[in-house]
């Protein structure tokens, strides 16, 4: 996108006009006053189109088969989850002061194109003079009107205005990237407390376990059939499962003062969450074609915006080195009294070209510093659009490797729980140690473990990944300000 400088087909010579009545006799002024406007407003700028600042754009090296919705978090079809994230969208703090701003910057545009309408000042002054006789036949009431206008013979209001509006743009792609992140934010929170809640239910199944076998392998030491190590290094991995159970019901606290301050709510309420399991993997997301992407996240929607705001801010500035045209016009009642007040009125039109001539280089340099913020924006919107790439790709990859990593864990637990039934047999037949007994034993409870946590990064994977593709959704709030358009 790039500034063009505007030309005109004939020049023709103005002089500055201060205070010029337009009244009577001196019409002719105003017609030369509108030939200038119309041969100033030929000299319009023009506007071309922003290039994606890369290469020939390549495709995602993976392509899924299932449609992923605007409301990305149905995929997994969880009721408990859907409930959460639409109750945190109207609730959560966060969010909610991410529209204020919002609203602000929508105040800020309406507040900026007002510059493109007339401004009216009324005004009213009494005044007693003392002594009266010194001031005979002079005017101490007055009631006045005022009016000013400044035609926009180059666009610069236009452009500031446009360019406010896609600041205003901007923040409303701010306010959904918020609400895509606090949705994937409530999502990965409310997994990891439900896999917080299967690992403290899988500790408190080994704790039983060890105790039973410490009561097993009491009774056979009674009887001489096993070492007093053995107990020991049984109650060793008693309490290392015990320490297990502690940092998991930790965990499950956290989650859910976390999940709370989420949705709103103070973290030492009582809230009743319901119990669930951690959800199938669906099908691989159709990653679509990476310009699809560029069009549809919001994260990027809010840079290009940033992007066309610059540049309009910069054709602004480059508009303000050009001649102004204003139009004033004023009318005042004046008399000595209030009887009288309503009798002697005047009113006046006039008008003014200002041109700039010496500023010290302030225009140019507000000029060049709008052109490297431009350039800046510009960059930044190629960065934004690599990161976007690099995040679908690094999904992509992530979900085929973690779904591999939890086949092979699955492998390891199934063949640890074969080979402790072998090794419980051999030991009760006296064939094997009780030390064989007891590492097998600790392999398998925290492959178990792991398993879980496995499950539970997968699901947190397959949330980035969506997160990366998802585009913005309207919340509740812009429902709202629809219905009342």
């Amino acid at each position: 996108m790039k500034y063009r400088q505007p030309s005109c087909n004939a020049l023709i010579p103005f002089r500055l006009y201060k205070g010029v009545t337009l009244l009577g006799s001196r019409r002719p002024r105003l017609v030369f006053f509108l030939a200038v406007v119309l041969w100033l407003s030929a000299c319009s700028p023009k506007f071309s189109n922003v290039a994606l600042p890369l290469d020939e754009v390549q495709d995602f090296s993976h392509k899924g088969i299932a449609v992923l919705e605007d409301r990305w978090w149905t995929a997994f079809g969880d009721e408990q989850l859907n409930r959460l994230i639409e109750e945190a969208l109207g609730s959560n703090l966060d969010l909610a002061a991410t529209w204020q701003q919002f609203v602000a910057a929508k105040a800020v545009v309406r507040g900026q194109a007002s510059i493109k309408w007339p401004q009216f000042d009324a005004s009213a002054q009494s005044a007693i003079n003392f002594p009266q006789n010194d001031f005979r036949g002079g005017e101490n009431i007055q009631l006045g009107l005022s009016t000013s206008y400044e035609i926009d013979l180059w666009g610069r209001i236009r452009t500031a205005v446009q360019a406010e509006k896609f600041r205003a743009e901007a923040s409303l792609y701010d306010y959904r990237a918020a609400a895509i992140s606090l949705s994937a934010e409530i999502a990965n929170t409310w997994y990891q407390l439900l896999a917080a809640r299967n690992q403290l239910r899988i500790t408190e199944d080994q704790i039983a376990v060890n105790q039973d076998i410490i009561k097993l392998i009491r009774s056979r030491f009674v009887g001489g059939q096993i070492r007093a190590v053995d107990i020991l290094r049984q109650a060793q991995l008693l309490e290392s499962t015990k320490e297990q159970q502690l940092i998991f019901s930790t965990n499950v606290q956290l989650l859910e003062n976390q999940l709370a301050v989420l949705l709103g709510k103070q973290p030492q309420e009582t809230i009743d969450w319901e119990q669930g399991e951690l959800p199938a993997i669906p099908e691989l997301p159709e990653t679509g074609l990476p310009l699809e992407l560029v069009r549809r996240r919001p994260d990027i929607q809010q840079t290009y915006a940033l992007l066309l705001a610059a540049d309009r801010d910069m054709a602004s500035a480059v508009q303000s080195k050009y001649p102004r045209l204003n139009i004033s016009g004023r009318g005042q009642l004046r008399a000595n009294n209030f009887a009288n007040l309503f009798e002697n009125w005047a009113y006046s039109l006039g008008g003014n070209i200002l041109a700039p001539l010496f500023y010290g280089g302030r225009l140019s340099a507000e000029v060049d510093r709008a052109q490297a913020i431009k350039e800046q924006r510009l960059y930044q919107y190629g960065q934004a659009t690599l990161v976007a790439f690099q995040e679908v790709e690094n999904g992509l990859v992530r979900d085929l490797m973690q779904k591999k990593r939890l086949e092979t864990i699955d492998r390891q637990l199934r063949l640890a729980e074969k080979s402790n039934k072998q090794l419980r047999v051999e030991f009760l037949n006296g064939f094997s140690p009780y030390l064989d007994v007891l590492i097998g034993l600790d392999g398998e409870q925290q492959l178990r473990r792991d398993f879980v946590a496995a499950q539970a990064q997968q699901v947190q994977i397959r949330i980035d990944l969506y997160r990366a593709l998802a585009g913005g959704f309207e919340t509740e709030r812009e429902l709202e300000i629809e219905a009342v358009k």
